[in-house]
């Protein structure tokens, strides 16, 4: 196997792992939503502005090997991310409730899982943005 390859594969890898933690997340929202029925809130209709998209936009990226995802990935994941940061901020109390986007309806802190006593849903979305955010570093870094 020539460098080259290495490198191809090493791509390929990092772009499927990219598209799975996508799809994970957006079937998991999509789960807890449509099937167990808990009404996603303001900060959550915002990542899942962010998330749904790219889970198409790697797996075009996937499958046409395009090694330049980073550009038009990288902005939806950081939105994403911020807005994950933010609302676990909220759900921890290091911000105040009165920061909350949330006026009327459902909470942004609202507790509708807690397994193992620390995995929230806001925890899993935080989870899976950094995932990503992570996976681009290194695909960045390996294609250039």
């Amino acid at each position: 196997m020539t460098p080259s390859q290495n490198t191809s594969n090493l791509t390929w890898t990092l772009l499927f792992l990219c598209w799975l933690t996508a799809m994970i997340a957006t079937l998991g929202s999509l789960f807890f939503s449509e099937v167990m029925l808990f009404p996603p809130c303001v900060m959550c209709w915002y990542q899942r502005i962010c998330m749904y998209p790219l889970a198409i936009i790697f797996l075009v990226a996937l499958l046409s090997n395009d090694k330049n995802v980073f550009k038009y990935a990288m902005p939806l994941v950081l939105l994403g991310l911020f807005f994950a940061i933010y609302q676990n901020l909220l759900y921890y109390g290091i911000l105040p409730e009165a920061a909350a986007p949330c006026s009327q309806g459902v909470s942004c802190t609202s507790d509708y899982i807690n397994w193992f006593g620390f995995i929230t849903i806001q925890l899993l979305s935080l989870v899976s943005f950094v995932t990503v955010f992570t996976l681009l570093i290194f695909l960045k870094r390996k294609a250039s």
